[in-house]
């Protein structure tokens, strides 16, 4: 079968516009289905994903995508009506009647939520698509047949944590013999990913968007002064779940539409609002320290709970609290799980793959592996490179080199040099992460970089940390790990051995952590091929690596792209495949 998964929900930002005209920009984003993606899965095998912001450059769209699926059907050479299904990762059916209890909600489950809105907007998008092949999975088990069916385990735990799926924040599951068994379900009264984001709007920061930037922010904060208020705000209780009162605040549709009550409350009992534009304070990072303390907490709690009721010691995680790397190294250092898994595209991205994959696996077509390094997206040929180097000529001097040890020994020089480059070549990764092949790359040994890359290149906070890539050969020499240790997809954070901390600036968080990536030649073997030719020259087979975009950018797909942010940044060099580009 071939079988096309999609993430997303068009509409409910337009819808709250409609209903709830004068609200901010960033409280529009308080709604449902951001992140809209494709991934094409063939005879049970994964072979295309892409997000739609990669595509239509509007950066965590909830647009139908279109652009994604025609990426999908063009990679494979395929027309519309050669696909078996059209799975929605989204299933509101079952949840009709609650919606059906005030006009707003009824409305919005019509016009937008329903069976029936999704095929109207396949209809229009593919005409020629039959409509009797659309499908719909369920949210959480999308984003479980994600991570179980990519873990390349027969039996595990599977956690999904996220702000909600269709009525649900965190779902468990027992995983075995290709089936995924409910063993626990926590409302979305109760979404510890809902709580972490209101407050990281209160924080001055955009919800469904910039949680993680609360993830970098709180190791600068004295997680003990607001420690008594998350304490009472997240209630640990015995079955392994949690309930969290200050979000049953609200009374009125408004209130919990946009979550009012709960933001006074805090107002009343933390902090006031931080005005996004104004200078983040001691009193800031305090918060977001006692958040994250939090969010760890309840994490482990949960993980602890079912690991020992089930005896089961590998856990497999999705949902975009999945890429909380700081409490997945907490939750991994406990040891409470011999592994941890974590789906590399575990936010709402990810659960358009887990949605084909699961009905994949209804068709017993399903291959159990673990996932690759996850280069799965559109890849532009020497052909279209060139095409798109024309235009910039007289802006641009491009040499080409004779193939990948010369790229590599050229970009190796650079780095070690002081540079700061960007590396593009092969297909592009899916998932939110730059693993090496849409990167920007500099030497984490010097003490200026952090803050000349978040100033200069990507444009950003300079509390911001930076993650490194490092060969599997030498990742517990850097870092507290047992050798080899394969922490492929960035995401995990696990520390910086101390003696190494000072001579890693760039990469070293403030609480001595490191978001780190290791590279195998096996799995990512041009990316490693570059990573010894730095070490050749320096000893270490690291470097500093963030994704290739800037501030308010989504991640470059085509070489054009690639061109314009290297003249529109401090980047000081690109490499398109084996042609390396300067800057006249």
């Amino acid at each position: 079968m071939k079988i096309i998964g999609i993430s997303g929900i068009d509409g409910t930002v337009d819808f709250k516009r409609q209903q709830w005209p004068g609200l901010s920009e960033r409280e529009y984003r308080i709604s449902q289905g951001h992140d809209s993606a494709a991934a094409l899965v063939v005879d049970g095998e994964f072979v295309f994903g892409v997000a739609e912001e990669r595509i239509s450059r509007r950066k965590h769209t909830g647009d139908f995508p279109i652009g994604a699926i025609r990426s999908c059907l063009d990679w494979a050479s395929l027309r519309p009506d050669e696909i078996d299904e059209i799975v929605h990762g989204f299933d509101y059916a079952p949840y009709r009647a609650m919606y059906a209890l005030d006009p707003v909600s009824r409305e919005l489950y019509g016009t937008v939520l329903s069976r029936e809105a999704f095929a109207l907007q396949v209809a229009r998008a593919l005409p020629e698509f039959p409509l009797e092949r659309v499908r719909h999975v369920d949210h959480h088990l999308a984003h479980a047949a994600s991570a179980y069916l990519t873990s390349g385990w027969d039996e595990c735990l599977v956690v999904v944590i996220d702000g909600m799926g269709e009525a649900h924040a965190a779902t468990i599951y027992h995983a075995h013999d290709g089936q995924l068994e409910i063993l626990h379900r926590i409302s979305a009264v109760d979404s510890l990913g809902i709580l972490y984001s209101v407050v990281t709007l209160h924080l001055g920061f955009d919800f469904n968007s910039d949680e993680y930037k609360i993830m970098g922010l709180a190791p600068y904060g004295d997680p003990q002064r607001f420690a008594p208020f998350f304490d009472s705000a997240v209630r640990m209780l015995d079955d392994g779940g949690w309930e969290i009162p200050p979000l049953k605040l609200g009374v009125t549709r408004e209130q919990r539409e946009n979550h009012s009550a709960t933001r006074q409350l805090l107002t009343e009992q933390l902090i006031a609002p931080r005005d996004p534009e104004s200078d983040i304070e001691p009193v800031h990072q305090d918060v977001a320290a006692a958040l994250q303390a939090c969010l760890d907490r309840a994490i482990l709690h949960l993980g602890r709970h079912f690991g020992a009721s089930t005896g089961l010691r590998r856990l497999a995680m999705a949902g975009g609290v999945a890429l909380n790397t700081t409490a997945n190294g907490r939750l991994l250092a406990s040891g409470a799980f011999d592994e941890i898994y974590v789906q590399p595209a575990a936010a709402d991205d990810g659960s358009a793959l887990g949605a084909a994959l699961h009905r994949a696996a209804l068709a017993n077509e399903i291959v159990n592996r673990r996932s690759p390094t996850p280069f799965y997206g559109p890849e532009h040929s020497d052909a279209a490179v060139a095409e798109a180097l024309r235009p910039y000529a007289d802006r641009i001097d491009a040499t080409p080199l004779t193939d990948l040890p010369e790229a590599c020994a050229v970009a190796a020089d650079l780095i070690t040099a002081g540079e700061v480059i960007a590396w593009y070549r092969g297909r592009m990764e899916f998932g939110p992460r730059a693993l090496g092949h849409r990167s920007i790359l500099a030497d984490p040994g010097r003490a200026d970089m952090r803050d000349r890359v978040n100033a200069l290149v990507k444009m950003r906070e300079a509390f911001r940390p930076f993650a490194p890539a490092v060969s599997l050969e030498q990742v517990d020499r850097w870092f507290d790990t047992p050798p080899r240790t394969e922490l492929p997809y960035m995401t995990v954070n696990v520390n910086v051995r101390p003696e190494y901390r000072d001579s890693l600036p760039a990469i070293t968080h403030v609480d001595g952590s490191a978001r780190v990536q290791t590279v195998s030649a096996q799995d990512n073997p041009e990316f490693h091929s570059l990573l010894r030719a730095v070490g050749e020259r320096n000893g270490r087979e690291i470097v500093l690596n963030t994704s290739f975009n800037v501030k308010g950018q989504a991640i470059v797909n085509t070489p054009a792209e690639a061109l314009e942010t290297l003249l529109n940044c401090g980047i000081e060099a690109l490499f398109l495949g084996n042609i390396f580009v300067r800057k006249r």
